[in-house]
C-alpha cells in the first residue's frame, strides 16, 4: 500500500475531543505540521474522521 502525506490546514481549537485526539494520534499538533503515515485501514479511518481539517496526497 502506498503511503500518506498528511498536513493539518485548519485549527483544532473548537473541535470535538475525538477529532484533536485523532489529529494528535497522526502526529499533527499545529497548523502546518506534517507526516507520512502507511495507507493502511487503520490510517484511512483517521484520514475519514478529520477529513474537513487535514490534506492528504499520495507519499
Amino acid at each position: 500500500m502506498a503511503n500518506k502525506k498528511i498536513t493539518l490546514v485548519k485549527s483544532l481549537n473548537g473541535r470535538l475531543k475525538d477529532q484533536i485526539a485523532t489529529a494528535n494520534s497522526l502526529g499533527l499538533k499545529k497548523i502546518g505540521d506534517t507526516t507520512i503515515q502507511p495507507g493502511n485501514p487503520q490510517t484511512e479511518g483517521k484520514i475519514k474522521k478529520i477529513v474537513h481539517l487535514i490534506k492528504v496526497t499520495e507519499a
